[in-house]
């Protein structure tokens, strides 16, 4: 139930070159979740309170904000696909994370399953050697400590009691909206012309890109070990290949074939085995 949410987030860098105005990443990333949050709070109607006013706003940061903001620089400064590679140190942080604030088992097959999606996700989308750029790197770096710290926090505190998921939700996509919205005025601006193609690009992101899957991630961290959701978003590349090679004409080579039966080895070795039947049972 979870999956869907990555598999979402892999379609939309299909939708963001083919249907949005080019160069502005950070107005794709905020028009994708301050419209998003506010059509969710409008059906909530459910504000904040107390000690989850500062939470909402770290949570949103982490989230959505800060990520999106870091995954966008680390994109732009790093060839060769070598930023989605960097990512791959998520699950990593979420395995020391989990067991600092969620007590958490690492266990061996959890560091096994870390060093495949990190290499698989090599196969997918490394090519050739790269020039690393200091600056990209450390966005990379920034923007997987951004999502693990996100995830384990989230579920660290949890939902507070009496507010559904869509407003929980909703919060967080408005704060990470706010945070993004200065940089977008500042570096992008607002465009100065917008096509019908641009609008149905922003509103497949408003809605299942934001509203539809945030839910869904959530729901997730709630339901499932903070491990086993943060090897799910490893699908989002594998989701960006294959629609590449089925609707742009992109190639598939056997490696690239190879790192996404690893990249789903490596997932389904992360999630949560069912408890086996007690002895004398």
């Amino acid at each position: 139930m979870t999956a869907p949410a990555p598999a979402i987030w892999g379609s939309t860098y299909l939708v963001a070159t083919e249907w949005l105005p080019p160069d502005r990443p950070l107005l794709a990333a905020t028009v994708r979740s301050l419209p998003a949050g506010l059509i969710l709070l409008a059906f909530a109607r459910t504000r904040p309170t107390g000690v989850w006013v500062w939470r909402v706003l770290v949570l949103g940061t982490l989230n959505i904000g800060a990520f999106l903001f870091l995954l966008f620089v680390a994109a732009y400064r790093l060839p060769g696909g070598i930023a989605a590679v960097i990512m791959t140190a998520q699950p990593m942080f979420v395995l020391v994370l989990a067991a600092l604030f969620l007590q958490e088992a690492v266990r061996l097959l959890h560091v096994v399953a870390c060093a495949l999606g990190a290499g698989g996700v090599g196969l997918l989308v490394f090519k050739g050697a790269v020039a690393l750029d200091v600056v990209g790197v450390a966005a990379a770096l920034g923007g997987a400590a951004c999502m693990a710290t996100g995830i384990t926090m989230t579920k660290r505190w949890r939902r507070p009691a009496g507010v559904g998921l869509p407003a929980f939700t909703g919060w967080q996509l408005v704060a990470g909206g706010l945070v993004l919205l200065p940089f977008t005025l500042s570096v992008e601006g607002l465009p100065t012309a917008v096509t019908g193609t641009n609008v149905l690009g922003f509103a497949y992101l408003i809605s299942l890109g934001a509203v539809i899957s945030y839910a869904i991630w959530f729901r997730g961290i709630e339901r499932l070990p903070a491990l086993a959701v943060s090897f799910l978003a490893l699908t989002s590349p594998v989701v960006a290949a294959i629609l590449g090679y089925v609707f742009l004409q992109e190639s598939l080579s056997l490696p690239q074939l190879l790192g996404i039966l690893v990249i789903v080895t490596a997932a389904l070795l992360a999630q949560p085995r069912p408890a086996g039947p007690r002895k004398g049972a």
